[in-house]
Order: structure tokens, then C-alpha cells, then sequence
């Protein structure tokens, strides 16, 4: 075993803390990774406070991960010592399902191995994730990472990135269409960035005036406060929004805005149901749907489009001994728009 070291939650009131574990040795198809940076999630808060209800302690969040391979076991050809690689929100599942097959890995249908809180494919071992030195991980599940990019700001492309890319992507989202984005946090700027660059047209939607010049400097082409009235002019506006609010909303006046066979696409996740009348989806044949985070190949389709195209997340770097004050900092809304671990500070 690889004795390692990095931080945890040992409950869910507590702030994280040093934590030394072992990580398996690389078998003949694993890839060691020496971990460089590390993104912090919003949903790393909701694990380490057990917001979601399975959380499983110690608990070693991070699942947007960027580092330099160091070993390789003997059966591996997609890498080698010396690559970059990255590592998301996932680290196996079956391989053997219609979904899995397809590429689909995050739909597994006897369920998806997550890089943190989970149980590897034993059922019995729990995976611990990026907020540590190291990780070993089948070669399936790592993705190649263009030396062009900067890599502190490709971490949250792991997970902030390809979450809003996949739905783009599925919707066939593009030139000529009108998109609205909700929220300019770490998803939402990535939207925003994706959207833009793909060809449509560009509304970002927030109940804070202030984020209008940064909206705008990441690509939106048009600013609209969250707002009863502001929202009425937009009635039967867009083809297509994507929701990237955790918090509690009303979804129904956001709906309104949708034309006929307008999608609304929910990629954050609020610990509330919402209530949405029938008939606001059954006026103009609207659409309400979710999306998870993308599989490998779309996921590194993303990473290459990123690297063409010179698109990345807007990042602070911060030392991992300031994790407890970014998590406070991030249910402040004070990051622009994603803070990422220099590992080098461990």
C-alpha cells in the first residue's frame, strides 16, 4: 500500500483537517498520479456537512483533479511517467451496461464509482478524493491533459466544465440559438463561457446587479435581473436555459420565459423540491430536465475543444490550509468563480 496524506472531514460539523491514509498500489491497468491541483466544488460543502445524507467519515472530498503521472502498471498503454492527466467525478463503474457502453458512465446502471465517498467496485472499499498528494486510478478513467493549458485552471473543467458542457452538448446547443444562463458561479461561468463560444446568443439571468460587467466580459451578450418585471419581457424568449442555482428558487417564472419546445436544464441541485404547475410546462410544449456530469470520451472531447479553443475556468489558488475559510467564502458567493488547491502547499 501507498502511504499518502491530505485533508478530511472526520464529521460534519467539524472544519477539515490533516488526514494520513493509504491508497492501493497501481495494478498491471492503474495510473499513479502525483495530484498538482485540486478544484473545490460546491458539492464537496454538501458531502463534508452530510447535506445529502450518505456521507461516510473520514471523508476525503475533490473531484476535480489535475496532475503528473509518476507510475504506471505494466498493461497500460494510454499513458506514461511525465504525462499531464486529470481525474473528475468518477473513477469506474461496470463497463458493461447499454450506458456504459455508450460512453454514458455517470447513467451506470448498477452505478457509477465516485472519486470521493464512495465504495470501489467491491462494495466494501470507500474512495477518498483530490484533497491529498497522490491518486491511483484505472488508465480508463483518467483523461489526458494538453500541456498548452494552464493547469490550475483546468481543474474545475472537471467537473464545473463538463457538467455544463455535456447538456450543451446533448441539446445540440449552438449557432442561432437563444440561451439563458441562471447563476454566474463556478457552473454558471462556465456556461456562459461554453454557450458563447459555441454561437448562441447569450442572456445571463441573476438576482445580483453586480455581476453584469462580469457576465459580460466572460461572453454573455445581455445582462437581465432575476426580477418580475425584467422577466416579463423575456416571456417565450429562449430555446434553451441552464439552471445552475443550488439554492432554493421559483422555477416558474424562469420557465415562462422558454418558447415553444424551450428546454430548461437543471445542473445545480437545491436541497428543496420545487413545485411547478402543470400548465406552466404545457403552455408551449415546454420541457424541464436534469443532467449530470459527462462521460470519458465527451469529458475529453471537452479537454481538447478547451485547449483549440483557449477556453479555461476563472480561478483563485488558494493553500490547502485555507480550505475551511474558501468553504465559508464560498457560501458567501466571494470567489470569482472557482478556488482550486495548489497541492504544493500540503
Amino acid at each position: 500500500m501507498i502511504e499518502t496524506n491530505g485533508y478530511a472531514a472526520f464529521d460534519a460539523e467539524s472544519a477539515l483537517k490533516p488526514f494520513s491514509f493509504t491508497r492501493r498500489n497501481p495494478g498491471p491497468t492503474d495510473v499513479r498520479i502525483e495530484i498538482l491541483f485540486c478544484g473545490v466544488c460546491h458539492s464537496d460543502i454538501h458531502q463534508v456537512r452530510n447535506e445529502w445524507g450518505h456521507s461516510m467519515y473520514p471523508l476525503v472530498p475533490g473531484h476535480e483533479i489535475v496532475g503528473r503521472v509518476v507510475e504506471t502498471g505494466h498493461e497500460v498503454r494510454k499513458f506514461a511517467a511525465g504525462d499531464l492527466a486529470g481525474v473528475g467525478c468518477m473513477v469506474n463503474s461496470c463497463r458493461v451496461c447499454d450506458n456504459c457502453k455508450q460512453g454514458l458512465e455517470p447513467y451506470c446502471e448498477q452505478g457509477a464509482v465516485f472519486t470521493y465517498n464512495s465504495y470501489e467496485r467491491d462494495g466494501k472499499t470507500v474512495t477518498y478524493g483530490g484533497y491529498s498528494r497522490e491518486i491511483v486510478v484505472h488508465e480508463d478513467f483518467v483523461l489526458k491533459v494538453p500541456e498548452t493549458l494552464d493547469l490550475k485552471a483546468v481543474a474545475p473543467l472537471l467537473c464545473a466544465g463538463i457538467t455544463t458542457w455535456s447538456p450543451l452538448r446533448h441539446w445540440k446547443v449552438g449557432k442561432g440559438h437563444r440561451v439563458g444562463v441562471i447563476g454566474l458561479g463556478g457552473l454558471g461561468h462556465m456556461a456562459v463561457k461554453f454557450a458563447s463560444a459555441f454561437g448562441s446568443e447569450v442572456t445571463l439571468l441573476s438576482t445580483s446587479a453586480k455581476k453584469e460587467a462580469d457576465a459580460k466580459r466572460l461572453g454573455a451578450h445581455r445582462f437581465v435581473l432575476s426580477q418580475p418585471e425584467e422577466l416579463k419581457q423575456l416571456r417565450n424568449h429562449f430555446d434553451f436555459i441552464i439552471d445552475t442555482v443550488s439554492a432554493p428558487h421559483d422555477y416558474n417564472a424562469l420557465l415562462r420565459t422558454l418558447r415553444t419546445n424551450g428546454v430548461y436544464i437543471c445542473v445545480g441541485a437545491p436541497t428543496e423540491p420545487a413545485r411547478i404547475p402543470a400548465f406552466t410546462l404545457i403552455d408551449n410544449r415546454r420541457s424541464i430536465a436534469g443532467s449530470s456530469i459527462g462521460g470519458l470520451p465527451e469529458t475529453q472531447e471537452m479537454l481538447d475543444f478547451c485547449a483549440a479553443y483557449d477556453v479555461v475556468a476563472d480561478v483563485e489558488v488558494i493553500a490547502m490550509k485555507d480550505i475551511n475559510t474558501a468553504y465559508e467564502r464560498m457560501l458567501r458567493g466571494d470567489v470569482k468563480y472557482r478556488f482550486v488547491i495548489d497541492m504544493a502547499t500540503l
